[in-house]
C-alpha cells in the first residue's frame, strides 16, 4: 500500500518533470486535533476552534486573505497585503493560499514554542486573539524524557476526565434550566388564581 503511494507520487513527478500536463490534486488528509496537538487541552482546542469559526466568514473552513485581513483589523494590528500574504505563507502546508482550521492551530503551536518571528503578523494575531490565554496554559519550553513519559501514559486519562467535567457541566445546566421552568410554572399557577 505504501509502495504503491509512493509509485503513484514518483509517476507524477516525473510527468510534471517531463512537461506533461497533470492535473492539480488537492491533498486533505484526514487528522485528530486532538491527538495531534497534545500540548493543547480540549478546552483550549475548543475555544481555538471559535475563534477560527468567528473570522471564517465564508464558512468554507478556511482562512483566506481577505477575512484573515479582517481578523488582524479587529485584533487592532492590521496588516499590509503582502505581509498577510506571508503571514498565510508562514503555516501554509498545503499551498493553497488560505489557512485551514490545522494550520490556524500551528500558529499557536509555533508560537509557544517560539518559533516565530519577533516582526511576524502571526506574532501580532497570537498575542492578539483575547478569547484564549495560551501563554497561561500553553506549551512552555521542552519537557524532559521523564515528564514527557508520564504525561503519555496520563493522556487518555486526562481526555476522560475533560470529558467527564464536560458531561457533568452539561447535567447541571439541564438541571437549573428544570429548576426555572418548574418556578416558572408556580408562579404562572399562582398568577392564574388570582385572576
Amino acid at each position: 500500500m505504501e509502495t504503491d503511494e509512493l509509485a503513484a507520487k514518483l509517476h507524477r513527478r516525473n510527468l510534471i518533470n517531463e512537461g506533461d500536463e497533470v492535473e492539480a490534486k488537492p491533498v486533505r488528509e484526514v487528522f485528530n486535533v486532538y491527538t495531534e496537538f497534545k500540548e493543547f487541552s480540549r478546552k483550549q482546542i475548543q475555544d481555538f476552534q471559535k475563534t477560527f469559526n468567528k473570522y471564517d466568514v465564508g464558512r468554507d473552513k478556511f482562512i483566506d486573505l481577505m477575512e484573515l485581513k479582517m481578523m488582524m483589523e479587529k485584533l487592532g494590528a492590521p496588516q499590509t497585503h503582502l505581509s498577510l500574504k506571508n503571514m498565510i505563507k508562514e503555516v501554509d502546508e498545503d499551498s493553497d493560499n488560505m489557512i485551514s482550521f490545522r494550520e490556524f492551530l500551528l500558529i499557536f503551536r509555533k508560537a509557544a514554542a517560539g518559533e516565530l518571528e519577533e516582526d511576524s503578523g502571526l506574532l501580532a494575531l497570537y498575542r492578539n486573539v483575547d478569547e484564549i490565554d495560551v501563554d497561561a496554559e500553553g506549551v512552555k519550553g521542552a519537557k524532559n524524557f521523564f515528564q514527557a513519559k508520564i504525561e503519555q501514559l496520563s493522556e487518555s486519562s486526562k481526555f476522560e476526565r475533560e470529558i467527564r467535567e464536560e458531561q457533568e457541566e452539561k447535567k447541571r445546566e439541564a438541571e437549573q434550566a428544570r429548576e426555572r421552568k418548574k418556578l416558572f410554572k408556580e408562579k404562572a399557577n399562582l398568577f392564574n388564581q388570582a385572576a
